[in-house]
């Protein structure tokens, strides 16, 4: 399942705007080969996996960091770059975590965005971040769940910042007919995500932490001293922590794993429109989500381009049908926009739990995973490294309220993780349309 879902990865990125926007460095990564040893193995350099290795080498641990391909190849360098309080299904959270887990759950991803910003400062990551977020409602039956959600965070989850916005207040914000109402959030915003990944790494190696690429893991063995295996090397070390998600494959127990199943995601990005007529678009070019189950999501660049997402689905899309397919999404809020050709279209694969709510947790005293991120992944995924550091140094607090959560397994071998979720998705698509 992992070479399958690579390989059609590898096709969704060839046209994507973030890789053609970045600098690489001239060459990659070396490839790990032999044996070494380190205190922490890291499996997977995006954020999270790279969050990992700074908290834990801020504490003084030796890490290493392996990744199949490089940092930044998976979500983390594809997604929409939206960077969020809360999480997917904040219901859940209390309902599973009850109101002091909920409020301490919500906290801790209050400190993410704060995280995110702290070291796009310390580490001078330029990752054109804009502050600013709008979740909007499209529907009648949806403006009741907004306000809900909104009066939710201020009194059960202590988050007094949002503000409530009526049609015509959004309309204002948002240059488009299609919207009901709104909660602007002013402390999340967005970012260039592969600008921020690349920073990351680049942090993480002058923070002394070793980055081998194109080494895919192959097995971890467990027990007091684990072993991580790739295709040409291992690492011996004290403590492993599993950050690959959408894209780890059979690396954890097949009980973990079965809790997530990839979903993919696609994003256009339009030509540059100009700054009067990209400023026209989104007053304060705040980032935009609506809050339907199938949603969509925009912003606009630092070089004035729309960026347009959304059309969710576990089967893929052959990159060929992408942009089309997601500009008649994109014209149906912005009809204004019916000029504007698109550069650039692209795609990845997120990792969702059944219940939307993140997995975090440990299959063994030294061995950690971080999972189920749901499209909250830029500032979420600090936290989690955290909360894994936090753990290895034995503070397990944060780490077992994440445990508290409860997990279904999807049903089936991987192969049929994908039609049993496409079936599931179809059911949420029927009741949309009533």
């Amino acid at each position: 399942m992992t070479d399958a879902l690579d390989r059609r990865a590898d096709a969704l990125i060839q046209n994507s705007y973030y890789e053609a926007n970045v600098r690489r460095p001239a060459t990659d990564d070396p490839i790990l080969d032999g044996t070494l040893e380190a205190d922490v193995c890291v499996i997977g350099a995006g954020f999270s996996g790279l969050s990992v290795a700074l908290e834990c080498r801020a504490r003084g641990l030796s890490v290493i960091v392996v990744d199949a391909h490089r940092p930044g190849w998976g979500a983390s360098g594809r997604n929409g770059g939206q960077m969020l309080v809360g999480f997917a299904k904040d219901e859940v959270i209390e309902q599973q975590l009850g109101a002091d887990g909920a409020r301490a759950a919500w906290s801790l991803s209050v400190d993410g965005v704060a995280l995110v910003r702290e070291r796009i400062e310390r580490y001078g990551i330029d990752c054109d971040f804009t502050q600013g977020y709008l979740t909007v409602a499209t529907r009648e039956k949806r403006i009741a769940d907004l306000r809900a959600w909104m009066d939710a965070a201020a009194t059960r989850w202590g988050y007094p910042h949002l503000q409530w916005l009526d049609r015509d207040a959004i309309r204002s914000r948002i240059a488009s007919e299609r919207y009901l109402a709104g909660v602007f959030d002013p402390v999340s915003g967005h970012l260039h995500p592969l600008k921020y990944c690349l920073g990351l790494a680049d942090a993480a190696r002058k923070e002394g932490a070793l980055l081998f690429a194109h080494s895919p893991v192959i097995e971890v063995v467990r027990g007091a001293q684990p072993v991580v295996r790739t295709t040409s090397g291992e690492v011996r070390c004290r403590f492993v922590a599993a950050c690959g998600n959408a894209t780890l494959g059979n690396v954890l127990p097949s009980a973990i794993a079965a809790r997530i199943a990839p979903i993919a995601s696609y994003i256009v990005a339009t030509e540059p429109l100009g700054k009067a007529r990209a400023d026209a678009l989104i007053a304060g070019r705040a980032a935009v989500c609506d809050n339907n189950f199938f949603l969509d999501y925009f912003r606009v660049s630092a070089d004035h381009r729309l960026l347009f997402g959304g059309r969710a689905t576990s089967a893929g899309m052959a990159p060929e049908r992408l942009a089309e397919a997601i500009r008649k999404r994109m014209l149906a809020v912005f009809p204004q926009l019916a000029d504007a050709r698109i550069d650039y279209a692209w795609g990845g694969f997120v990792d969702v739990t059944r219940n939307r709510a993140p997995d975090f947790g440990a299959i063994d005293p030294n061995y950690f995973y971080v999972q189920g991120f749901a499209g909250h992944g830029v500032a979420l995924t600090g936290i989690a490294g955290r909360v894994v550091a936090q753990a290895i140094a034995q503070d397990r607090a944060a780490l077992d309220l994440f445990a508290r959560i409860r997990h279904a397994r999807f049903p089936g071998c991987p192969a049929l993780r994908g039609p049993a979720l496409e079936l599931g998705m179809l059911y949420h698509r029927v009741r949309e349309l009533f």
